[in-house]
Parts: C-alpha cells; sequence; structure tokens
C-alpha cells in the first residue's frame, strides 16, 4: 500500500508541475499586431519597410512593445547588458506561418522561447546582417535549411557570437552546415 502511495503523489505532483507550465504559458501578453507605427528599436526604421522576420518584446510595467526590423535584433536585445531585462514576452515572426520572404505578416508572432531558429542561413535580415529566422514548425525549419542552407538551433541555443557578432568567432555556417569566416564588414551587427 505504501507503495502506491508514493506513486500517487508522485503522479499528483507531476500533473500539477504541467499545469502549471500550462498556466505559464497563458499568463503571457498576448502579442501585438504589427503596424505602421511600429518603429524598429535599434534603425529607428518603420519595421514594415524590412523583409524577412520580425520581433517585439514586451516589458513588465511598460504599455508599448519594443519594436524591432529583425529576428537578430529581437534575440540582441535580450544579450545586451544595457537593455531592460523585465522582459514578460519575446515575439519573433513565425516564418512557418508567413506568407512570403518580403512578406512576413503582422500577427503571425511566435514567443521566441518556444521557435526553432535558422542561423546560418543564406537569407539576410531587412537590414543587410545574418538572420536568425524562426519557425514554430520544426518541419518547416528543416524545409527552410534544405533550401536556403544552414542549421536549427532554439532559443538558449543560438550562439551570442552570431547574433551580436564579435572578435571571437565571426564565422558563420555555409549552405552545407560548414563553417566559414565572414567578410569583416559583415562580421557584426549590420545598422
Amino acid at each position: 500500500m505504501n507503495r502506491l502511495a508514493c506513486t500517487i503523489v508522485i503522479m499528483t505532483a507531476a500533473l500539477l508541475a504541467g499545469c502549471r507550465d500550462d498556466a505559464r504559458t497563458s499568463d503571457l501578453p498576448p502579442p501585438r499586431t504589427l503596424t505602421a507605427e511600429a518603429i524598429g528599436n535599434y534603425c529607428g526604421m518603420n519595421v514594415l519597410e524590412h523583409p524577412g522576420p520580425k520581433g517585439h518584446i514586451l516589458l513588465a510595467g511598460w504599455p508599448e512593445p519594443v519594436w524591432f526590423s529583425s529576428a537578430r535584433d529581437t534575440l540582441a536585445y535580450t544579450m545586451l547588458p544595457e537593455e531592460a531585462k523585465t522582459i514578460s514576452a519575446i515575439y519573433v515572426s513565425d516564418m512557418a506561418r508567413a506568407a512570403s520572404w518580403d512578406n512576413p505578416g503582422i500577427e503571425n508572432w511566435i514567443e521566441a522561447r518556444q521557435a526553432s531558429f535558422v542561423i546560418g542561413s543564406r537569407m539576410r535580415s531587412g537590414m543587410g546582417a545574418d538572420e536568425a529566422v524562426p519557425f514554430g514548425d520544426r518541419a518547416a525549419a528543416e524545409r527552410f535549411v534544405a533550401e536556403h542552407g544552414g542549421r536549427i538551433v532554439g532559443f538558449a541555443d543560438v550562439p551570442r557570437d552570431y547574433i551580436l557578432g564579435g572578435d571571437s568567432d565571426s564565422s558563420h555556417m555555409d549552405g552545407a552546415g560548414t563553417p566559414q569566416r565572414v567578410a569583416e564588414g559583415r562580421a557584426g551587427h549590420a545598422h
């Protein structure tokens, strides 16, 4: 009987933990619709004027989203020590649901920590830099890699140097997944 009681306690705890995770996901503030008023935090330009995936971050206690002209800029914000760390949600364009690279959509957001990212592809961000292309569907990310090169990583595995550039590692993957040196003018964050 002791064994049965222990099993019930463990199963109940596991179920409650799963409910807490679902509650945490549902507690996220909803993503915003991309409009003509959205100005990129780093470039100061209208976000709609750039091709490729976009992003926005919602900060606790701040009414307006922080907009970004690329998914890469969105991730950069989370890595830079001088930026706010009161992040409530990080949304990036779900390119699995985008009409095209030039029309990534205004409402097809995915929380970045739930996305798969293709890094090192031949596709460039709206500002011409390497892009971290987000997908809500891994199969769509795999199709993208087959067509445009790169490799798939999760949010926590996107290399800091890939997003921010840096002297220690300015390489990226070519279409075959082989590291190659990036030309010096493109190694850093292009803006």
